[in-house]
């Protein structure tokens, strides 16, 4: 896969120079310092490494930041601004759903992504 040189990320356009191969999980965290999203199992399946992409829920462990070009990627450092945290990271906060913390951030952004496509969903869909 051909190197990627740009990449859209939390609303601006960041340099970088990555094999398009590269996993857009490797590429945030080594390349960009964006640390939020976490490593957990490598396959897409634990969500810790969840971020939005084009306002999907997306696990960027097993998305090639090849396949990126044109996209908005946004990662749980987006969510706060000026200061003030994100309405559902204020309610994970205030419920104490942080358990261990590694996953949160994954958590957080999966539960943003569904509310900004539902923003009244019922148990199952929470659950799914």
């Amino acid at each position: 896969m051909a190197n990627v040189t740009e990449l859209n990320v939390n609303g601006q356009k960041r340099p970088i120079d990555a094999d398009g191969g590269r996993t857009l999980l490797s590429v945030l965290r080594d390349d960009l310092g964006l640390t939020g999203s976490k490593y957990g199992c490598g396959e897409g399946k634990c969500g810790a490494c969840t971020v939005l992409i084009d306002g999907q829920s997306t696990r960027s462990c097993v998305t090639r930041v090849g396949t990126l070009a044109g996209k908005q990627v946004h990662t749980i450092e987006s969510l706060a601004t000026d200061k003030q945290l994100h309405p559902v990271q204020e309610c994970f906060l205030e419920c104490g759903a942080m358990q261990c913390g590694y996953c949160t951030p994954g958590m957080v952004m999966s539960a943003v992504a569904l509310l900004r496509s539902n923003g009244h969903p019922d148990r199952e869909q929470i659950l799914t």
